[in-house]
């Protein structure tokens, strides 16, 4: 019984929006970290934070978690995608067929494929070399240095923009929808959650795109 629930369509999004909200919480300790860069000391508290984040056991363990939260949320996405694409396998012929529905809404697919392939290049550039040199040398790369020389290209700062741009829109759907989805729905508290969730959705990803933009700028050094 409990199996057929979590494999019905409702199910999903209640796993989806789950780790959706999980992964929001992570999204708000990230961005708090990366806005110490902003005191803008040569990266003295900033490298506080961040030695912070990477030597706490709580943390470290946490990260498994947040890991295994991503596959989830990444799977379920999918999987709910192709069983709509299934269930309407012949296109609509108008293409305004839901004028009431924002595009953005529609596009959350596309919106997440961005936001993966984005932190798959954000790994690569940071995490994971400085994971590896602490597993090799029991000690942590110079993170703001590489931050620094990273966002002299304009090229990474391009993708950190559109990486950005992607989660934002991908945050204004899916933060309500995570709350529709778990039953959290009431005159008297929607709007509220409507409201924090387009506030959410904006000022998460623009203190992580300003960072790389005023790094490139040089108004950070």
């Amino acid at each position: 019984m409990s199996k057929s629930i979590l494999n019905s369509s409702i199910g999903r999004k209640i796993i989806m929006a789950l780790s959706g909200l999980f992964l929001i919480s992570f999204l708000i300790v990230h961005a708090s970290v990366n806005a110490l860069i902003f005191f803008n000391d040569k990266g003295k508290i900033f490298t506080i934070g961040a030695h912070f984040m990477a030597t706490n056991p709580i943390i470290r363990t946490i990260e498994v978690v947040l890991v295994v939260g991503f596959i989830i949320h990444i799977v379920q996405g999918l999987i709910l995608w192709r069983k709509n694409r299934k269930a309407r396998s012949v296109q609509y012929f108008y293409k305004d067929n839901t004028p009431h529905v924002t595009w953005y809404s529609k596009s959350m697919t596309l919106l997440g494929t961005l936001i993966l392939l984005f932190l798959i290049i954000h790994t690569q550039n940071f995490w994971i070399p400085n994971r590896i040199h602490q597993f090799q040398y029991d000690e942590e790369l110079p993170l703001y240095k590489m931050i620094i020389e990273k966002f002299q290209s304009p090229v990474e700062v391009i993708i950190y923009l559109i990486g950005c741009f992607s989660l934002a829109w991908h945050l204004l759907h899916g933060f309500q929808s995570a709350f529709r989805s778990i039953g959290i729905t009431h005159e008297k508290y929607t709007f509220l959650i409507l409201k924090f969730s387009y506030g959410f959705a904006v000022i998460i990803p623009s203190i992580l795109a300003i960072m790389p933009v005023s790094i490139y700028f040089g108004w950070i050094k």
